[in-house]
């Protein structure tokens, strides 16, 4: 059950992240204020409504329905926590804090980004399998 959950939700995230961002959301989500927050949470809107759609239809075919509490709660602590991380200052202060500066510099807070993403997302599929 895990290893199915994990793949839907990691699929959700693919599709959100990379096929429905727009180029606006994409530039302007780690601006400061009320653009840069906007932006972020538009985003971040997408993934709750990608992962929801993807984890009801999952749940039909994995096991005849979703259980609708725990379904909610993963889908909004993933877009809660990928709005936060997409701010991008989470990411740059982990890697200023752990000897990563020259990886920073060198375009590695991508890579970063997307383990603290999967990172949320095994957590989620863990505790929906249990």
């Amino acid at each position: 059950m895990f290893a199915s959950l994990f793949v839907l939700l990691y699929l959700s995230h693919l599709v959100a992240d990379y096929v429905l961002q727009t180029d606006h959301q994409a530039s302007r989500k780690a601006d400061p204020g009320r653009a840069g927050w906007s932006a972020d949470l538009a985003h971040a809107a997408t993934h709750a409504a990608v992962t929801a759609l993807v984890l009801g239809v999952g749940a039909l075919a994995l096991h005849g329905g979703p259980g609708v509490v725990p379904e909610t709660l993963a889908v909004v602590s993933i877009a809660a926590t990928h709005a936060v991380i997409d701010r991008r200052w989470p990411i740059r202060w982990l890697m200023m804090r752990t000897g990563q500066s020259g990886f920073y510099k060198a375009g590695g807070a991508a890579h970063v980004d997307q383990v603290a993403h999967v990172t949320v997302l095994v957590t989620a599929a863990l505790a929906l399998a249990r």
